[in-house]
């Protein structure tokens, strides 16, 4: 548990900046002219449908939460690894979005039967949102 002794050193302004990062990211990658349409037409729902899903912050809480462990958990290896630099630790959020969270879209969606676009667009939402999180990290170190 030697890590957690970490948090106290963490740059906090920075892990913010990299967690709005993930939420603009987030807003603009689903909206209906980018992405949105595509991925309500791949998960079968419309608009409407999406509208009428009740759990007001229980839907936006978690995601968020989420999120923003994410941008600490980011914040803990890129300075417990030693890596240094907004390219660099950009890079390493890079390949630890591929092997995780892309990953998982692809085990998850592929035995829940979802189509091929559901995991693309939210792969590459993930791709995308942590790579510039963790050279947002990276950046300010």
């Amino acid at each position: 548990m030697d890590w957690l002794s970490s948090l106290s050193q963490l740059n906090w302004l920075a892990i913010l900046v990299a967690f709005v990062s993930t939420m603009v990211i987030g807003f603009v990658w689903y909206m209906p002219a980018l992405l949105g349409r595509k991925w309500m037409q791949a998960i079968g729902k419309t608009e409407e449908d999406l509208k009428k899903i009740n759990g007001g912050a229980g839907i936006w809480i978690p995601m968020m939460v989420a999120a923003a462990l994410t941008s600490i958990l980011l914040a803990i290896l890129i300075g417990k690894l030693g890596v240094r630099g907004s390219l660099a630790a950009g890079f390493f959020a890079l390949v630890v979005a591929l092997v995780f969270r892309a990953g998982g879209h692809v085990i998850h969606n592929g035995f829940a039967g979802r189509p091929s676009a559901v995991t693309l667009i939210d792969s590459g939402h993930d791709i995308v949102a942590m790579t510039v999180a963790g050279s947002i990290i990276g950046a300010w170190q």
